[in-house]
């Protein structure tokens, strides 16, 4: 079904696209096929009533829906048959003789513009002979029906190139964090930031005007691609050298392009990053063609690549446009004057920022809103299920200045009211939570497409008189909001980072007061569009289509990633779970590649039924805007708490559970001096009975105070539950047994809970403990190349529903056996026996004991 309707797409939108305007078939054809795609919406929805809450009657009305897809496409192809009666087709027998006449017009002289309805409009001058030859030439190379479609074919081309720009652009600073991150602190490689301050060597003449050519433009294009090559180097610093190369060259490119077509890119440069966007909601919240992602995948890179080349060819290739502006059009505007270079660059700068750190990933926003579950249900948008919603508002605002453009309206946007609308979304998403917080970033997401040719209009005219001073200062302002941004969480490791603490607030209203030099508070200051920055009408067209086309796709990618079948534990009869807990050290590996694959294959084979992730908010730019629960999400099936959000200015923790989550709730440990320190309090329904699973990851030794109020925190939090089962899942930094005001007693004995093996001495941050559960084994698997953290697991029973642990004395708690003498169930697997030099997988293996230790139950147990 999914495929029957992408098919339609383009045969929907291609037939309308073809049709001339203003006749009767074109309005039928555009009516039927709205009511197509808007019957997708209930489609989606009864589909979802029907697979995933099991609500009976929802799939009849589900096949009502599926039918009237049907009902609609037969229609529209039977307005097929009026359009062949109004064009009185004639068929002869014998050859039809075609006579098209060849010869160009005379040098210099004019020629008329004719519309598609065959009505001369203006006149505009003939290209010299040699452009014409030149323009003949290149249509030559290609087959005859394809130059038909070059019109298609270059807007395609010019919105690819664009994603390029973006995917090199958003890469650089996650791959330069990889290097902060495993240094804790600045490293230096964070000065390729700097790279993106290329636009500042525009100020040499002849480079500037060597990079506006068709020349110049194909050899950076061509430079660019080392960013997508990038994927084959092995050693970080090398990839991060190529990388910042890249973007330098990408940065300075885009910018000589905006330049150059006097602001017209601001679509191409929109749709790329809607292009991105989706398609980093199709490929688990990574782009497919960053330098960092799993190497294994490098069809991606090698499909990615060549398209990039055929692109960059038909670019070069491109037959040379005709200005056809009407001389009359261009008196009616009046040349609006220069803007300062100052507040010209401000708002190009937050408005760069801005959508990279909030829009460049649809759950981003998700993320901002999320507290948790009640009652069994999200209590806001899920990031796999909802994210299409994000994009959905993008392309709303995209479409309003497309629907604008044509009638000069688009001035409106420069408002103050709309100024206003977009603070207030932005307030109502950092104050409110859930679908209401949600709901003011959307109308952040639709306010920033919006103004996206308001801003760069204003840039790309006061650039006339200086660029190296509009587009220098507007990317430097880019990298004072990135670093900003980054140390309201990272305060604990950089010089300066108490001024930042927790104060996205302050960097939130900084990116709103520069959007604010763009709008038009008074008639100074009001800088209507200029005529040169209105794209074609055809590529007005071809962009309303496209935003279509990626609004319904991202709703279509969302139930291509749906899970096929509800959540099951791994081994439902005999009740029994594992639970891990892991520091997956934000998802980046030894190698600086993404580690989403490698976590949950190790996941998967050790079959864990709940699974606590610590350092997983990777919301932010310096990390790629990933989540790195979504490949487990759609690969095993679980319910997922992705847990405190950005805002919340934590390193993140998150819960996976394979049994459905009631009740969670997000706790802020107490940190007055170092970082914040995030926990999870969740009821998960284990096989009927409720049971309270704890994920927290603690802060650093450095901060003895912090350790000591967070771990009572703990403590009362696991008490507070008592006598209900539960299990901890966390990060605290400690000896075992170490006295107090070290975590170890505070949670062991306050908390009134057992560790899970209180004799393992060998172990620092990394920590199991439980109650009203039976042990019956303890797993320690070693980090792999995934990260600098190894995993561990506690196997539990779960007493009989109705009664308790019946004998909880240390003696009956340590009736230590092998696996031989447990039912299979209970073991782990055996090919993760091995050591460094020999066995294990991928690098993981059984250490510290060289293999899983097992518990024999009570004698007494009732199970």
């Amino acid at each position: 079904m999914i495929t029957y309707m992408v098919c339609n797409l383009p045969w929907m939108l291609g037939s309308i696209a073809c049709t001339p305007s203003g006749t009767s078939v074109r309005a039928k054809r555009i009516v039927v096929s709205s009511t197509f795609f808007v019957t997708i919406i209930p489609l989606v929805y009864f589909f979802i009533q029907h697979k995933v809450h099991r609500i009976p009657g929802a799939y009849t009305c589900y096949s009502f829906f599926e039918w009237g897809l049907i009902f609609f496409d037969i229609l529209y192809d039977a307005i097929t048959e009026q359009e062949y009666r109004e064009a009185d087709l004639q068929v002869f027998l014998g050859p039809k003789v075609l006579t098209v006449p060849n010869m160009p017009p005379v040098q210099g002289q004019p020629m008329e513009s004719v519309t598609p309805d065959g009505v001369a409009t203006e006149k505009i001058t003939s290209p010299n002979v040699q452009d014409v030859n030149r323009n003949q030439t290149i249509l030559n190379l290609f087959p005859l029906n394809l130059s038909g479609m070059r019109p298609a074919l270059s807007f395609l081309s010019d919105v690819y190139l664009s994603y390029i720009f973006w995917s090199i652009f958003t890469s650089l600073i996650p791959t330069l964090f990889y290097f902060s991150v495993w240094e804790l602190g600045l490293a230096g490689q964070e000065l390729a930031l700097l790279s993106t301050l290329s636009p500042v060597f525009l100020g040499i003449g002849p480079l500037s005007r060597w990079a506006q050519s068709r020349d110049g433009q194909t050899t950076l294009h061509l430079m660019e691609c080392l960013g997508l090559l990038a994927f084959a180097l092995g050693s970080p610093v090398l990839r991060l050298v190529a990388v910042a190369s890249a973007a330098a060259v990408a940065v300075l490119r885009q910018v000589a392009k905006w330049s150059a077509d006097e602001g017209r890119e601001w679509l191409t440069v929109s749709l790329g990053c809607l292009v991105a966007a989706l398609l980093k909601q199709f490929n688990h919240s990574n782009n497919p063609l960053w330098p960092f992602v799993d190497n294994k995948k490098i069809v991606y890179n090698a499909a990615g690549l060549a398209l990039t080349f055929i692109a960059i060819y038909e670019t070069h290739t491109r037959p040379t446009t005709i200005s056809s502006t009407p001389a009359k059009e261009k008196a009616k505007v009046q040349s609006p004057s220069v803007p300062s270079w100052f507040t010209a660059a401000l708002p190009l700068g937050s408005l760069l920022f801005t959508i990279h750190n909030l829009v460049s990933d649809p759950s981003t926003l998700i993320a901002w809103s999320w507290t948790g579950y009640q009652n069994g249900v999200p209590r806001g948008p899920v990031p796999h299920l909802h994210g299409a919603l994000t994009l959905i508002a993008q392309c709303a605002g995209l479409f309003v200045p497309i629907l604008l453009v044509p009638s000069n309206a688009v001035d409106l946007l420069t408002h103050p009211v709309w100024f206003i609308f977009g603070t207030l979304s932005t307030y109502i998403m950092y104050m409110y939570r859930n679908w209401t917080g949600y709901a003011g970033g959307l109308g952040l997401a639709l306010f920033l497409m919006s103004i996206t040719p308001i801003v760069l209009g204003r840039a790309v005219h006061a650039a006339k008189g200086g660029a190296i001073k509009v587009f220098g200062v507007a990317m430097g302002v880019y990298c004072l909001f990135n670093l900003a941004s980054i140390f309201t969480v990272a305060y604990a490791f950089v010089p300066g980072g108490v001024y930042f603490r927790e104060r996205t607030d302050c960097v939130l209203i900084a990116q709103m007061a520069c959007l604010a030099l763009a709008f038009r508070w008074s008639q100074v200051n009001s800088q209507p569009l200029l005529v040169e920055m209105i794209p074609s009408k055809m590529t007005l067209s071809f962009s309303r289509a496209l935003v279509a086309v990626i609004s319904i796709l991202s709703v279509l990618g969302t139930l291509y990633r749906w899970p096929s079948s509800p959540s099951r534990p791994w081994k439902s009869g005999p009740r029994i779970f594992n639970a891990g807990i892991w520091t997956v050290h934000f998802g980046i590996d030894n190698e600086g590649r993404d580690s989403q694959q490698g976590i949950t294959n190790l996941i998967r084979d050790m079959q864990l039924d709940v699974v606590g992730l610590l350092e997983t908010d990777l919301h932010r730019t310096a990390f790629g805007h990933r989540d790195l629960t979504r490949v487990a999400i759609e690969q095993l099936g679980y319910y997922v708490d992705i847990g405190p959000g950005p805002n919340s200015h934590t390193w993140g923790a998150s819960l996976l559970s394979k049994f459905p989550i009631i009740n969670s709730t997000h706790h802020l440990l107490p940190s007055p001096h170092g970082e914040l320190a995030p926990a999870i309090e969740a009821v998960l329904d284990i096989y009927g009975t409720k049971v309270t699973v704890v994920v927290a990851h603690n802060g650093q030794e450095e901060d003895p105070l912090d350790r000591e109020l967070q771990s009572q925190e703990i403590a009362r939090i696991m008490a507070a539950s008592h006598p209900r089962p539960l299990v901890f899942l966390g990060y605290v930094v400690t000896k075992p047994h170490a006295e107090r005001p070290a975590p170890y007693k505070f949670l062991a004995e306050d908390g009134k809970v057992h560790d899970i093996d209180e004799e393992d001495e060998d172990r620092w941050c990394e920590y199991i403990f439980y109650r009203g559960l039976y042990r019956t084994s303890y797993a320690r698997i070693s980090r792999g190349s995934i990260t600098d953290t190894e995993l561990q697991i506690g196997q539990f029973a779960l007493p009989k529903h109705g009664t308790g642990v019946t004998n909880e004395t240390r003696p009956a708690r340590y009736l230590r056996s092998h696996k031989e003498t447990l039912p299979e169930h209970h073991w782990f697997p055996m090919e993760y026996y091995g050591d460094e030099n020999q066995g294990g997988v991928n690098g993981h293996f059984y250490h510290v004991f060289m293999t899983p230790l097992y518990y024999d139950l009570p004698e007494n147990a009732v199970l």
